[in-house]
């Protein structure tokens, strides 16, 4: 690897890219070597050593296999990652020695810090949900990040031996209680002027806790990033959470 990180951005001109690609610029110890997006060929990448990959879950996968096949080192901020991808994922880098592959369903610290904490609160409350709201262009639901804390929050609850959350609904036709990850209970709201927030409701008898992040501009998800970037060049296989780089 250069002196310098060499970065190029798959989905470039998105919401994400675009910031990613100025963050990339910016940043002392990078270079910016391409941009590219949905239609174009991506080659050797520009000669890249980490490629950022911003798409959508469709194409996420083909696009990742692609830079491992060249040697190319991904972070990856496109959710959709689920069990059965991430299991091919592995076997890909298995015949690929030194390629590292970061799944990071979210790069907000404050974000990664609320999922640290409503980790550490699941012990303690016998009710729990997830309410997480983007912006109305979100293509999946539920995001990334509320999947990956209710599977934290099941994790938790399960070392505590806590059986399953109370819920005496016997009818929702239309599926007004939400969805369910590992029987947690997340809630997905898509509204205009919003970016990416997400709270954490706790509850036992007489009391309440609520954790929330809020991400009012892409521009919180750069540090992230970078740091995303700089973890994978050192990190062969799969690492699946950013908290994997920051000691959380």
């Amino acid at each position: 690897m250069s002196e310098t990180i060499k970065v190029a951005v798959i989905g470039a001109a998105g919401r994400m890219g675009s910031e990613a690609v100025k963050a990339v610029e910016a940043a002392d110890d990078m270079t910016f070597v391409g941009g590219f997006d949905a239609g174009d060929d991506l080659g050797d990448l520009g000669g890249a050593d980490v490629a950022i990959e911003l798409t959508v879950p469709v194409s996420s996968p083909t696009n990742v296999a692609h830079c491992i096949e060249r040697g190319v080192s991904v972070v990856v901020g496109t959710t959709g990652w689920d069990d059965a991808k991430l299991a091919t994922l592995r076997a890909q880098l298995d015949a690929a020695p030194g390629v590292g592959v970061l799944i990071a369903p979210n790069f907000s610290i404050g974000a990664l810090l609320m999922m640290k904490f409503a980790r550490e609160a699941a012990k303690f409350y016998e009710s729990v949900e997830v309410v997480e709201i983007h912006h109305p262009n979100k293509v999946d639901a539920p995001s990334g990040t509320a999947a990956h804390t209710a599977r934290a929050i099941a994790e938790a609850r399960e070392q505590a031996a806590l059986g399953p959350v109370p819920d005496a609904t016997e009818s929702d036709p239309d599926g007004a209680r939400g969805a369910r990850v590992d029987g947690i209970p997340v809630h997905a709201i898509r509204m205009r002027g919003r970016v990416a927030h997400q709270e954490v409701q706790f509850g036992a008898e007489g009391e309440a806790l609520t954790i929330r992040h809020d991400s009012f501009e892409r521009v919180s998800f750069m540090p992230g990033v970078l740091t995303g970037v700089r973890g994978v060049v050192t990190t062969p296989g799969l690492t699946v959470g950013l908290e994997n780089f920051l000691g959380l």
